[in-house]
């Protein structure tokens, strides 16, 4: 859907997982082996993936002021569950985040968000303001204040709609 280049870092993998489901078709691409191989995940898998989907896209929807799309179970109450270690290189110091084994997914994107939380860039990661789109995006900006996911699709219906409605109010 979007012609924009992927969110960075670990903000890739959120932004692929909740653009697994297509809102207007209904796809739902974590359904298909390769999806499934991606993200690590078996069928009894399915369902915690799918809560998590849709816990990031609220926040995602949040991030750009859009209220959320469907009841999703908090985003926090999922990443607490999630086994987070943190690593340090004996040559230099430096110290990660990891994430568990015991829930890859899970871990993996609690990872992520600490990871853009430390960078900063976890509010720049949101969802479109279409209803029939919800994609996630990164927003790049300058003022963080990105609405669609493309303007050449999303961002040119809501004008066109808009245009629309107010010719409708000049011709009464």
């Amino acid at each position: 859907m979007s012609e924009r280049s992927p969110a960075p870092g670990g903000l890739v993998l959120i932004e692929s997982l909740v653009n697994t489901l297509d809102i207007e078709t209904g796809a739902d691409a974590l359904d298909t082996p390769a999806a499934m191989a991606r993200f690590a995940l078996a069928q009894d898998d399915l369902p915690a993936a799918r809560d998590l989907r849709e816990a990031l896209r609220t926040a995602l929807l949040a991030h750009a002021g859009h209220p959320p799309y469907r009841e999703a179970p908090p985003l926090g109450a999922l990443l607490a569950a999630a086994p987070l270690y943190v690593t340090v290189d004996e040559r230099d110091g430096s110290a990660r985040i990891a994430p568990g084994a015991e829930a890859p997914l899970l871990s993996r994107v609690a990872a992520a968000v600490a990871e853009s939380l430390v960078a900063g860039t976890w509010s720049r990661l949101k969802a479109c303001e279409a209803a029939t789109c919800h994609w996630a995006y990164y927003d790049r900006s300058p003022a963080g204040r990105g609405r669609w996911c493309s303007m050449s699709v999303c961002g040119a219906r809501a004008k066109m709609r808009r245009y629309r409605a107010k010719e409708v109010v000049k011709e009464r």
